[in-house]
């Protein structure tokens, strides 16, 4: 019955957003206006919304972004935007919890990671 799961964003600039989400990420931009701006990537959604002070009181999110190719999305976004790889997991590795993850960073400290889910060795 539950498909997906959207996650919204809030920025005091939604630039920062778009260059995390869709020049890094390589999302398309499927809808904008003054409020809100969702991007689409491969069936993956995320809401981006230009709402300061939302932006300033709450929390920056950690966001997961499951693949099924995570060497394959880590290539294409190392090439694009590695200035936006997270210093602290800036390549695929294996966690302790069984996925390969790689993580992104803005610079307002939104992080996605980017994981694939593995069969024990």
């Amino acid at each position: 019955m539950l498909t997906r799961f959207v996650a919204t964003v809030s920025y005091s600039d939604v630039a920062v957003g778009l260059d995390l989400f869709r020049d890094g990420l390589g999302m398309r931009v499927v809808h904008a206006d003054g409020a809100m701006t969702v991007l689409e990537r491969d069936g993956a959604k995320i809401q981006l919304v230009d709402d300061a002070h939302a932006a300033r009181h709450s929390e920056r999110p950690e966001l997961g972004l499951q693949t099924d190719d995570v060497q394959a999305v880590f290539d294409d976004v190392s090439a694009r935007r590695p200035d936006l790889l997270h210093p602290n997991l800036p390549s695929p590795r294996r966690r302790p919890w069984g996925a390969v993850e790689f993580a992104l960073l803005d610079s307002t400290t939104v992080c996605v990671a980017v994981r694939q889910w593995v069969a024990d060795d």
